[in-house]
């Protein structure tokens, strides 16, 4: 177990060093000093000028934003998540102050306002004015700041999307405001909560009364997911938390897994391709990210329409091919088996023969086209 955490700190590492990280000193107003900031860029940030990106605002960003960056940029590389820009605040020194609320009403007070007006109101639009934002942001914290973010959920309309609180020390009205602000959320929000038991026994069943409640909401606006991890300490967990975050959190972005295609898509009483184009369409709304349909996710379909013997949704994911991959055979292979499964074998042939000068992908080869066109020929006589 140590051999493949260590496997996996190596290789956050490595992705870490890949990716385009900058220190910048910010001039605040609102909190009358400078603050460091770090920010990772994703690698492909120079190279495409129309791109945009989901930001992550990490607090604790001192010892923080390596484990989300890292992390961020692994699950990038592999298309679990969209390529984002991840941005820390350094808080060495200051947490205390930072996170100072009111002993009345727990909200932020004081020092604390100033960093709440900081983070919204220079911070963000910073970001958003020097860098290619989506309008798809994520805060983290840990501990205290993992209170504080929360703070954002209590407004008309957050500024966040997407919340990761790990073993978060609650202010004590928050019990009450989180799950009351939860309930009104009109539009998606994704909420991550995380504690360990090695966390001390208050801040465990404040996080645990918080989570009973979070759970009994009923709001389909609202994306929810909870960890309890009993191998972590305090200082740990956010090494095991964050991975979890970010596949919940993406988990409509991620390939079509073996468990999605069984319990989902075999079961499917609507079209497959229809699923398929709304799941895209779902990235494009929730992370404004016009994402390419993958392979891996046509090939999925197909062997959904193969299993179920629904061949007449092979026009539509052709069509759908066409437009996605139009240099390529794909598109010609779907509808060649439409024709073919549809009772047209000339329509098939042909369409099988004008793939041939398409280019292979997927592991359908020019051969493989003329070979069924071929057969399709001696059979019927053509």
């Amino acid at each position: 177990m140590k051999t493949t955490f260590l496997a996996l700190i190596l290789l956050l590492t490595f992705s870490f060093l890949n990716a385009q990280v900058k220190y910048e000193n910010f001039q605040s107003s609102k909190l009358g000093e400078e603050r460091q900031i770090k920010i990772q860029l994703p690698r492909g940030y120079s190279s495409d000028e129309e791109k945009r990106y989901p930001v992550f605002i990490v607090l604790d960003g001192d010892y923080l934003f390596e484990a989300v960056a890292g992390n961020v940029d692994y699950y990038a590389y592999w298309e679990d998540m969209p390529e984002s820009i991840v941005v820390g605040i350094n808080q060495i020194d200051k947490r205390y102050d930072d996170c100072m609320y009111s002993e009345q009403n727990s909200l932020p007070v004081e020092t604390g306002a100033s960093f709440f007006e900081f983070i919204g109101m220079e911070l963000v639009p910073y970001i958003e004015s020097a860098y290619r934002t989506a309008n798809f942001r994520v805060a983290v914290g840990h501990g205290e700041t993992a209170n504080f973010i929360n703070y954002y959920l209590l407004k008309s309309n957050p500024l966040f999307q997407g919340y990761i609180a790990v073993s978060p020390e609650l202010a004590p009205a928050m019990l009450e405001y989180i799950p009351e602000s939860l309930e009104k959320v009109d539009s998606k929000l994704f909420y991550y909560l995380a504690n360990t038991t090695a966390d001390n026994s208050s801040l465990k069943q404040m996080s645990d009364a918080l989570n009973s409640d979070i759970s009994a909401i009923e709001n389909k606006n609202v994306s929810y997911s909870f960890n309890t991890f009993e191998n972590a300490t305090h200082y740990s967990v956010p090494a095991h938390a964050i991975p979890n975050a970010l596949q919940n959190i993406f988990k409509v972005f991620q390939p079509i897994s073996k468990k999605e295609y069984i319990d989902e898509i075999l079961e499917l009483e609507i079209s497959p391709v229809v699923y398929l184009e709304e799941k895209y369409q779902a990235i494009n709304d929730l992370f404004g990210i016009e994402k390419k349909i993958l392979i891996n996710d046509f090939k999925a379909i197909s062997a959904a329409i193969e299993k179920n013997q629904l061949f007449e949704y092979y026009e539509p994911l052709g069509k759908l091919a066409r437009k996605h991959y139009p240099k390529t055979l794909l598109g010609n292979y779907y509808l060649g088996k439409f024709y073919e499964e549809g009772g047209e074998p000339k329509k098939a042939m042909r369409t099988y023969q004008s793939a041939y000068t398409l280019d292979e992908i997927a592991g359908i080869t020019k051969d493989m086209v003329l070979e069924l066109a071929d057969a399709i020929k001696e059979d019927f006589g053509y």
